[in-house]
């Protein structure tokens, strides 16, 4: 009877990981980190440009308030008054990748480095947030705790963990990966 179940078992979920692997797990991680974090990312970016063009292409004393507090106040909350090296430098690359990485990962372009891209960033986000935004330790959650809500141990493990899969498995075949990758083995086959 056992065995019977087992194999039952088998079956069946060996049946829906061969029908489902290769495409869906990517795909399912990437429409997840899409529905979570795109919007709150592009928006966030959004408080950090100016308006218009090439405005919008230029970050703002807004994000180096945002990203270097002390560095702003320093300069008197005027941006022309920061160094481009390193703090503008700094700034421009946070604000471009707070765009870049997620619609990269999200198409599934580059998945596996803007993912890494991504990890590093919400490393770098949380750096930032608990030594320069003065968070309190119920904001700043702990792992293993009773509280499964912090905003930053809890939901940022949470978007890390897709990432963490996009990196070690890829995006699969229904990617712009999957299809450019498709293409050039194609190609490759023909010649």
């Amino acid at each position: 009877m056992i065995r019977g179940l087992a194999n039952l078992h088998d079956a069946v979920f060996g049946g829906i990981e061969r029908a489902t692997a290769g495409w869906l797990p990517g795909l399912v991680m990437r429409l997840g980190l899409a529905s979570v974090l795109l919007v709150y990312l592009l928006n966030s970016a959004a408080t950090k440009v100016g308006s218009g063009f090439p405005g919008s292409l230029v970050p703002t004393i807004s994000a180096y308030a945002q990203m270097l507090p002390p560095v702003a106040e320093q300069a008197g909350y005027n941006a022309d008054k920061i160094a481009f090296l390193p703090h503008g430098l700094i700034v421009y690359a946070g604000t471009y990748g707070e765009v870049l990485l997620p619609l990269l990962v999200v198409v599934g372009l580059f998945t596996r480095i803007a993912s890494l891209g991504m990890l590093a960033f919400i490393a770098v986000m949380t750096y930032v947030d608990i030594n320069f935004h003065g968070v309190d330790a119920k904001t700043i959650g702990d792992f293993f705790d009773v509280v499964q809500d912090s905003p930053i141990a809890d939901q940022r493990l949470l978007w890390a963990l897709p990432l963490i899969y996009l990196v070690l498995r890829g995006p699969g075949a229904i990617s712009l990966d999957g299809l450019l990758g498709g293409l050039v083995k194609r190609n490759a086959w023909e010649r």
